[in-house]
Order: structure tokens, then sequence, then C-alpha cells
């Protein structure tokens, strides 16, 4: 067995801590050995299933305590992990069970009609038992009870989560289990955790940071108290009833956790929680403000991820108030560059592209050559700033896209992508995603643009302008597109034009930067 996989976390956290509580749902709790057996005993049913290696088996599901079995379970096989947020309409998901060949998806009751709308003709595997031609894992416990084991490569594709990208449709990037492994031992490294912390399961499992803290949790042998966000009391009552030591964020959470008006529980209630981290789009210093005050004994990290690499900078807790707007550093084991057109590297507070050199790199985005060109480079493109004498010439590192300046202390500072990719609510939205469901679902428009505007709360919200021979009312259009869209894609705002801008040197482009600066105005 790889010590470079995360199997291999879970065999050393049994033999261990095998009596430790592992996962908290609720009301509901198990230990690691009980972990430890139901993940077994799902991922000897998965290898009878007899697929080829590296076979994709999506989990389309709601969060709780079978999800993270799940999780393991596929990580336990020769097979491919495509977690399948909750949020995608049935469309996006049957895009991305095509895009990679999904034999199998693992799900729950609430989204196995969805499943069966798609007309998926491969495996189904329910958590509960809904008929006798659908396996469960209710009749997998029951029935599963053989040893299992497995020898897994550390090198192999592990994940492949899917964001979307410029082209309009889901973009998947792989993952292997040594990145998986190396991402776990670096958080759990500069947050300084240990086998004592409670860590929230607030975040999605869709991505790679909500998968980092099941993957943290079974690196430290520590507790992961899973959560569903649907109410600001009920997600302080989760803090308070878990004994939560470590609360991973997005910058979304924290506008919901603070909304006005809402009524915060007493600081010293929270003593327990020492430490917070937030990632998906940048902090406000009012966010900051409010944690501190809450969350008085908390140390709070912010932090800065890549699609294309699991995480570049993060910002010392010291510095958080000091400089809230900074990215921060280089996490261990990483080199950053900011490059001007040049390739030069940029001079303080000159604005270029963000290098990305180092650990933490992933595979490649999967079936897309174009975008593997456009971010995974040749480390040739930094022989203008590193003395590559002597040195092997085919290390790939990651143009990020990214658009930062340093200053005079060496701190990062985000400035723009170099698409117009949307981010919102902790999510990168494609614009041409929305433009082209209105294109397709609403033909009584003629022409329409979607772009992001600053919001404080939510860092970008999406706004949609178009044309068509008379207005249409927005909440039927709104009506539309939510069929179509998950809800972090749904605009905050439809605005009617009679025509919109059109690019001087382009006439088939519409000119978002002066529908922005009217909407600005």
């Amino acid at each position: 067995m790889s010590i470079n996989c995360i199997r291999s976390l879970l065999d050393k956290a049994v033999q261990t801590h095998s009596d430790k509580t592992a996962l908290v749902f609720n009301d509901e709790s198990i230990s690691y050995a009980q972990l430890y057996s139901k993940v077994n005993q799902v991922a000897f049913y998965l290898s009878e299933l007899d697929y080829p290696k590296r076979s994709r088996i999506g989990i389309y599901s709601n969060k709780g305590i079978e999800q993270v079995v799940a999780i393991l379970a596929v990580l336990s096989t020769d097979y491919i992990l495509v977690p399948l947020t909750k949020m995608l309409k049935s469309e996006q998901v049957e895009y991305i069970i095509n895009d990679c060949d999904i034999k199998c998806i693992i799900t729950d009751k609430l989204k196995l009609e969805s499943v069966e709308e798609i007309g998926f003709d491969g495996h189904i595997i329910s958590y509960e038992t809904t008929d006798r031609e659908k396996a469960s894992f209710e009749e997998i416990y029951k029935y599963y009870n053989k040893p299992y084991s497995c020898e897994i490569n550390g090198h192999n594709n592990a994940v492949i989560t899917y964001s979307f990208g410029m082209t309009g449709t889901p973009k998947g990037i792989v993952i292997s289990h040594r990145n998986l492994i190396d991402s776990a031992r670096v958080v759990s490294q500069y947050l300084k955790l240990d086998h004592h912390d409670v860590i929230s399961g607030l975040l999605t499992c869709n991505l790679d940071y909500g998968l980092n803290q099941v993957f943290c949790s079974l690196y430290k042998k520590a507790t992961l108290a899973l959560h569903r966000f649907i109410l600001p009391e009920d997600f302080f009552n989760h803090l308070i009833n878990d004994k939560v030591t470590v609360l991973p964020l997005m910058p979304v959470n924290i506008s919901q956790m603070f909304d006005d008006g809402q009524r915060i529980p007493s600081a010293e209630l929270f003593d327990g929680v020492k430490t917070i981290t937030s990632s998906g789009g940048n902090v406000t210093a009012k966010m900051i403000k409010d944690c501190k005050n809450t969350f008085k004994e908390a140390d709070f990290y912010s932090m800065h991820g890549l699609t294309e690499a699991f995480r570049s900078t993060y910002l010392d807790p010291s510095q958080v108030q000091i400089r809230p707007d900074s990215i921060g550093k280089a996490i261990p084991d990483v080199e950053l560059y900011v490059l001007n057109e040049e390739g030069k590297e940029c001079g303080v507070r000159e604005v270029g592209e963000l290098i990305h050199r180092g650990g933490y790199i992933y595979k490649g985005f999967w079936n897309a050559p174009e975008q593997n060109e456009q971010r995974f480079k040749s480390v040739q493109i930094l022989r203008d700033v590193i003395d590559l004498q002597g040195q092997l010439t085919d290390e790939i590192v990651v143009a990020t896209g990214d658009y930062v300046y340093r200053d005079e202390e060496g701190y990062l500072y985000f400035v723009s992508r170099h698409d117009d990719m949307i981010k919102t609510r902790g999510y990168r939205v494609s614009p041409l995603e929305i433009e082209s469901v209105v294109g397709k679902n609403i033909t009584q428009i003629e022409q329409c643009a979607v772009f992001g505007m600053q919001n404080e709360l939510i860092e970008e919200e999406i706004v949609m302008v178009y044309s068509a021979p008379s207005e249409l009312s927005g909440e039927e259009i709104l009506f539309e597109l939510k069929k179509h869209l998950a809800s972090y894609m749904i605009p905050s705002r439809v605005i009617y034009k009679r025509s919109l801008p059109l690019v001087q040197s382009d006439k088939n482009k519409i000119n978002k930067d002066e529908l922005k600066r009217e909407l600005s105005a």
C-alpha cells in the first residue's frame, strides 16, 4: 500500500484510534472502527462490479455520514471519484456523466429521482433501500462482511472535480491520491491541527476545499462534525453542541452567519473555536471584524486557492487585521512569481500574472487540451526569473490567470482574473454558461450579456442585461433559468435594454465593460 493515498490514512486511524469518534451528524455518530467497517463493505461491493481500473464513480447526494462513507469507499478502490454538488440541475449532471463516462452513481432517495430523470443507464446505488432492482448501503451493510484489502498507487488519479470554465461547460480537474495526501499534510501543518480537534464539516464535498476537511480529519485522527447550513441559529447551535474547534468557511458563509438582524449568541459560548479558515473568495474587513467579535479565541486564516492546484497562499492570522485585503504569501513547498507580459518579474505594486511553482499542482483538466496548454506551462516561462542551469526543464508550473501585485513586504494582493469568470459565493461561474441557457430556452431574448458586479457580501453579484422586442417579466426569466442552472448561478439583477452596446472592433461582441460603467454610474 502506498503511503501517499487516503486509504493509508484510514488504515492508520483505525489502528491507533479505533474507538474515537470519527464522524458526527446531528444526533448520529460513528467511531473510526465503525467507519472503517462501513467503508470496507461498500468498497468490497464496488470492487465486485468489476469495472476497468480508473472507471469513474459519481456521488450525487445530500450531506451526511453515508456520503463520507461513499467518498472513502471509492478512494479505497481502483476507481476515480467524481463528486457532484446537489445544487446542479439534471442537465448539468448529465453533461458531467457523459464528459467523463461515469459508470456508477451513488445517491440518496432525495436525488434518486433526478438521476432517473436523466435516463442514466449505469449502475445506481442508493443509501436507503428503495426497490429490489437497486442496491443500497443498507443491504450492503447487511450482506457484505468479507475482509477487504486493496493496493493503491499514490500517483494514480483519485478524484475529478468539476467547475465552470470559459467554454460555458463544466471542466473536470484531475487530482491524484498524492495530491490529496499532500494537501491534508500541509494544511494540518500550518493550521496546527491535532487529534483533539473537532472540525466543522459545513462545506460541500464537491470541490477540494470541502473534501480536504474529510482528509485532514483522517490525517490527524480528529473528529469531523458535519452540518447543513439552513439557518444561522442552527449553525451556531452546531458549533456549540458539537464542540467545534476548527471552522472552515467561505466568505458567503460569514455573510450568512452575521446577516443584519441576526441574533448572535454570547461570545463566551465559542471560546473553544481556536481556528477559522476562509477560502473561495475575498474576505472583507467587516467579515473579519464580525468573526473576531464572536470567536474571540480563534486565529483567522485567509487563504487563496486555484482550480489547477490545491492552494497557493495564506495570510497569517497576525496580519489579517493589518492587511485584510491581502491574499498573503506562499504556503509551504510553493514558490510564487508575478510576471509581466515580457516574462520578467514585476516590481513592487506592479500588476502581473501569478505563477505557481512547487507542490500541490493537479494533474490537469479532463479531456481539455486547450485549457491544459493555457494553464500548465513548462518551467521555462520562469527562465528570466530563476536560474534553470543544470535543472530539468520538463517541470510543470501553473500560469494561474490571476493578476496580482506584491507590496513592499512581499504580501500579495489579488486584482482580477485574466478571463471574465464571475466569482460569487465561493464559486467560479462562467457567464457563457448562463448566456447559453438563455439562448436555448428564452427565445424572445435577442441578445444577452452576463457579468459580475462587485458586492461586498458575496464578492460579485451576477447581472444579466438583455434586449428583446419588448420587456419580459423578470420573474418569468428567473423561473426559467432556475429549471436549468444551479442556485448560485441565478442572476440577482435582470435588466432590460432595447439594444446592447457592441465592441467597436467586433460588432458581434457585446461591450460588457460599457454596460458595467453604465450600471456603476
